[in-house]
């Protein structure tokens, strides 16, 4: 691409993911510990917060979709948290199970999840680097 036709990408807007029941998805991330920016139901979407960032995960219901296990390799959407193992532990305690045990990283430690529709998310802390980390 030629300067003249390059574009500047200014940030995130909003990461869209497929679901087959926007009802069960909402109830599925807000036992994750997501919380709902809004929700339109005749509209088909609901989107998640996301710390204080506006953009935010945005939920869309897609006809026919049905629960499926994440493919591997499959995409992963890593979110900050301040402790990724005490995010597992919530996680278990509202019956959502992780797809393995938390990870080693090189800024601390990840758990990974999946939705009933395959979407994985990653929990991740920077524990080893917090001169990284967000301050909340």
């Amino acid at each position: 691409m030629s300067d003249d036709e390059a574009h500047e990408l200014l940030g995130f807007d909003n990461v869209v993911l497929p679901v087959g029941d926007l009802g069960e998805a909402v109830g599925f991330y807000e036992r994750a510990g997501f919380s709902v920016g809004f929700r339109f139901d005749e509209g088909g979407i609901a989107l998640l917060r996301v710390g204080g960032e506006t953009p935010g995960i945005l939920l869309r219901h897609e006809e026919g979709l049905g629960q499926r296990p994440p493919s591997w390799p499959a995409s992963r959407l890593w979110l900050e948290v301040p402790d990724a193992r005490a995010a597992a532990r919530r996680l278990a305690a509202a019956g959502i199970e992780p797809v393995d045990e938390a990870m080693s990283t090189a800024t601390g430690r990840t758990v990974e999840f999946a939705d009933p529709w395959g979407n994985v998310f990653g929990f991740t802390d920077y524990t080893r680097r917090p001169e990284l980390a967000r301050r909340a």
